[in-house]
């Protein structure tokens, strides 16, 4: 599984005459969470990418940082790395997924694809989004790409054995020394067992990352590899979104550092953080691993520079350093411009395409602490969908509720013409639609815990809107709202004791009553480790993604009017007096 052997220039002077001893400076350059960016462009502004802290983004940009690199240090002394979620996250990465797909007979190239091939990227981590449109597109796009996907961790079921390359080495030339053997291990994120259940169950099995490491690193020392690096697309927290379901840690890549020796440094990923470097020392060896993680969506690129000398008969890293470059610092490469300008030409006209007209403005903006309308359309999609899948089964007679999350605090559908690109700013995600049967108690447990995302806040504080949500750090995309159902949340009460006045039909709720609840396939699969739900019956799933049934009920109807979807199911409330 080596690569090809790069011949390397000498690093500066010092390579070893003499009585002084032979050096080598690597320089490692990565990239994580990019989602499908390749400009600086905003698909769903429809307008250059901008926020508040004047970052920019993009391969185009990654690609100007990196020529930057490989002049000042020597190309031929570099290697280039990704973290993984590469091919999921914008209109872009679903028009090549879904309306222009890769996989069709003579179909195109990803974008993506061209545009890391173009780069020279070295490896690839498999991110858990790089399952999310089937193995049949993942499998289309590693063949694309002129460099591997790794994934020690995702093995085929039976037998088990590595479903992606593990590694990849290459081998550094050095000049008046012997080469340097650099192995890169691949490690993906055990929850794609979970959020992709329905593709990968009974095909791909995901062992932890700290197991897997145990496994491998020792091999690749025993290769001849004088310098390992992990590129692991796993966060840094040691924590886990997916609750008790799977014996492993999804955040693991500082565990990994700490328990597995032989490692000297991790590129992270996931979790969407900027760390410029983290020193985590290894409980066996004492020594330090440096872990960093670029800023996601290509708006920043790591730099781990290591120093080795040649002592003893080998190579030994001497130190590890790590450092951010910044993507707002520098102008889109032409080339990449050059390349995929058509691509992202035919995106920009497939999301604005007018599938229909809302009789007034539906924002997002407050959608996190009042029942707004915007989100009831997602719940009445849902419902809609259930309802129609499940007629004339057994099922049919059964209540439908539905439950979405303020997924976006940004998305806006405008009065009069309504495009792709609005409704695709509302629903982020390619989720798809799943029926589960839950009592009337599992629903109140359900709600229960949602409604942990609210700070308590006592009946005479005062009520900043802004500080109210995501206690203990839940994201929005882990709070739901739960249609056809009429409820409180008492935020002035504790956490488990907040739901009050819970109706069905107008009487109080019957915890023996049954309801289909219609949820996005991550929830369904347990993301969030929402109680009751991973475990229920399901009676319907399908593929379609729910932003594309919003689309498609948007058109049907022709009128986006909240007569039609609009319900007021819920309100916050303290001691019982509403909050606004």
């Amino acid at each position: 599984m080596a690569a090809p052997a790069a011949q390397a220039a000498p690093a500066d002077a010092a390579h070893g005459r003499g009585k002084h001893p032979k050096r080598y400076a690597l320089t490692v350059m990565g990239t994580t969470d990019l989602h499908g960016h390749v400009f600086n462009w905003d698909y769903y502004a429809d307008a250059e990418y901008s926020d508040t802290a004047g970052n920019a983004q993009g391969l185009a940009r990654i690609a100007t940082l990196v020529e930057q690199v490989r002049r000042e240090k020597g190309r031929e002394n570099t290697l280039l790395l990704d973290a993984g979620d590469i091919i999921q996250g914008t209109p872009l990465t679903y028009y090549y997924a879904k309306v222009d797909p890769i996989t069709d007979r003579g179909g195109p190239v990803h974008p993506m694809a061209q545009a890391m091939n173009a780069i020279g990227y070295d490896a690839a981590a498999l991110g858990n989004h790089e399952f999310n449109y089937g193995l049949e597109t993942l499998r289309k796009f590693e063949q694309q790409c002129d460099f591997p996907l790794l994934g020690a961790n995702a093995v085929d079921a039976t037998p088990r054995r590595p479903a992606f390359r593990p590694y990849m080495i290459k081998t550094f030339r050095v000049h008046g020394g012997p080469p340097v053997k650099v192995a890169v291990l691949g490690l993906t994120n055990p929850g794609i067992a979970i959020w992709d259940k329905a593709i990968v169950q009974g095909k791909l099995d995901f062992p932890g990352l700290e197991e897997q490491a145990a496994v491998w690193v020792p091999k690749l020392r025993s290769m001849g590899a004088d310098v390992v690096i992990v590129s692991a697309h796993s966060g840094t927290s040691g924590t886990s979104s997916y609750g008790d379901q799977l014996p492993y840690v999804e955040d693991a890549a500082a565990n990994v550092a700490r328990q597995v020796p032989g490692i000297d440094a991790i590129l992270v990923g996931h979790a969407h953080l900027e760390i410029p470097e983290l020193k985590v020392v290894n409980e066996q060896t004492g020594r330090t691993v440096v872990l960093s993680e670029p800023l996601c969506f290509a708006e920043r690129l790591t730099l781990f520079d290591i120093e080795l000398v040649f002592d003893k008969g080998r190579w030994q890293v001497e130190s590890v350093s790590a450092s951010l470059r910044n993507s707002n610092e520098v102008e889109d490469d032409p080339e990449i411009v050059r390349l995929l300008t058509d691509e992202h030409k035919q995106v920009v006209a497939y999301v604005n395409q007018v599938v229909g007209r809302a009789t007034e403005t539906l924002t997002a903006a407050e959608a996190r602490y009042t029942d707004a309308p915007i989100i009831d359309l997602i719940t009445k999609v849902q419902e809609d969908a259930v309802k129609e899948a499940l007629a004339g089964t057994e099922y049919a007679s059964l209540p439908v509720l539905a439950q979405a999350s303020p997924f976006s605090r940004t998305a806006r559908i405008p009065a009069g013409d309504v495009t792709i690109r609005d409704l695709s700013s509302l629903y982020v995600y390619d989720n798809t639609l799943v029926a589960k049967v839950l009592t009337g108690a599992q629903v109140r447990d359900y709600l229960e815990y949602s409604a942990e995302y609210f700070v308590q806040t006592p009946a005479d504080a005062p009520v900043d809107p802004e500080k109210l949500t995501n206690a203990g750090d839940r994201p929005d995309y882990n709070y739901d709202y739960v249609s056809g159902l009429q409820y409180d949340i008492d935020i002035a009460q504790p956490a488990g004791s907040r739901i009050k006045n819970l109706t069905f039909d107008g009487a109080p709720l019957d915890d023996t009553q049954q309801f289909v609840l219609a949820v996005n396939n991550y929830r369904a699969n347990g993301g969030g480790a929402f109680p009751h739900v991973a475990s229920a019956k399901e009676v319907w799933s399908e593929s379609t993604e729910i932003r594309t049934r919003i689309a498609e009920w948007v058109t049907a109807k022709g009128e986006l009017n909240p007569a039609d979807f609009a319900s007021t199911d819920w309100k916050l409330t303290r001691d019982g007096t509403p909050v606004f």
